[in-house]
């Protein structure tokens, strides 16, 4: 300040722009410009970002790798020292390590402010980011064996593309969510970087602030690297997105009523039903093609875990005097009577029961699962 003081008074006494610069030892566009300047006010402190005209070719190379460190486990991401050594063998980097550090560290930083703000925003976005889904349940009736059922659908929404798919099942408990998932998950190749449920799925309930997850479902996003998060209640248009899609899946692949006798074998018609609704269609508000977006959302997955979850809930059962056990308060199967008032372990899955000897995990009798499922009659249907 004590030079540019000296300076401004220079030039208020006529001394020429030259002069001053040799007197004060700075240049004549330095002298120039602040004998000029019309605001000398005191200035905020701002952050002097690191500029380096070698490193600007690589950025975009450096956040992809950061990006994808995101859906790998925390032990193999990039460190500092290893993106600079990549940077100098893969691309041919000549800058310095100190400069690459700098980079690194302020990008991370911004990432984690991003998602930061996304999760205090609960997911308000208008924009989602490629991979991120929403879940939600929809319910229809469908033809099982000649008779018309009530059930539920589970609908995963990839909001960047707009591509839903679906799968049924006859109830909405952890099982059949994980269950659901698992098969989206399969059929896509990859996990989801993010999830939004519905405060209404067996997932969990959001109390107050407090989030509560079921015991299978905390498993599951364990076991998968899944990252999730509930809605609000009657917060529907934080999951907009899913919310349309239940009702287009219903409206056109629900009808007319669909008849089949095994829902496993529809639910695998059904995902490539799906993705056959969005074959020639182009994303509202960007003119894009659904099935190229969908291609983005396929390489933001992370990959598939090795094992196969068993979506399955266990519960310990004693048997009565005929062998026989009860579950869901009004289902009944039969362990055998060599099992008459023994304890047993079931496997409740979405779609099947196992009952197991507890000493030596052998599966003992197996059943398809029943459901307290309501059956629409012709005086109860309506219309419209």
């Amino acid at each position: 300040m004590d030079k540019i003081e000296d300076m401004r008074k220079r030039a208020r006494g006529g001394e020429p722009i030259a002069s001053i610069a040799r007197a004060v030892g700075a240049s004549e566009p330095t002298v120039r410009k602040y004998a000029r300047m019309e605001d000398l006010s005191p200035e905020p402190p701002r952050r002097r970002e690191p500029e380096s005209e070698v490193l600007a070719p690589y950025e975009e190379t450096i956040d992809s790798w950061l990006d994808d460190d995101c859906r790998n486990w925390r032990k193999q991401r990039h460190t500092a020292t290893r993106v600079y050594v990549r940077l100098r063998d893969e691309e041919g980097y000549t800058g310095s390590y100190s400069t690459v550090q700098r980079y690194v560290k302020r990008r991370r930083e911004e990432m984690a402010r991003e998602r930061d703000r996304r999760d205090a925003e609960g997911f308000l976005t208008l924009r989602w980011l490629p991979g991120e889904v929403q879940v939600d349940f929809g319910e229809a009736d469908f033809r099982v064996r000649g008779v018309v059922t009530r059930g539920e659908y589970l609908t995963v929404t990839f909001p960047h593309s707009n591509v839903g798919l679906t799968q049924v099942f006859w109830g909405e408990t952890a099982e059949c969510v994980c269950q659901g998932l698992r098969n989206v998950f399969e059929f896509v190749g990859g996990v989801p970087r993010r999830a939004v449920f519905d405060n209404a799925t067996e997932v969990g309930r959001r109390v107050g602030g407090e989030v509560r997850t079921s015991e299978l479902f905390r498993r599951f996003a364990a076991h998968h690297g899944l990252d999730y998060t509930l809605a609000n209640p009657y917060s529907g248009n934080e999951k907009g997105s899913v919310e349309n899609k239940v009702g287009c899946h219903r409206r056109n692949l629900f009808v007319p009523v669909p008849s089949f006798h095994d829902v496993r074998a529809f639910n695998r018609r059904l995902l490539e039903d799906c993705l056959d609704l969005s074959e020639g269609k182009r994303r509202h508000g960007l003119g894009t093609p659904e099935s190229e977006l969908f291609g983005e959302d396929r390489e933001a997955l992370s990959p598939l875990p090795p094992a196969a979850f068993s979506c399955v809930r266990w519960e310990t059962r004693r048997c009565n005097k005929q062998g026989t056990i009860t579950v869901g308060g009004a289902h009944r199967y039969s362990a055998g009577p060599a099992y008459a008032r023994r304890e047993v372990a079931v496997a409740l899955g979405a779609f099947d029961v196992a009952v197991c000897d507890c000493e030596t995990g052998e599966v003992v009798a197996a059943y398809e699962r029943e459901w307290d499922r309501p059956r629409p009659t012709a005086r109860t249907r309506r219309c419209g």
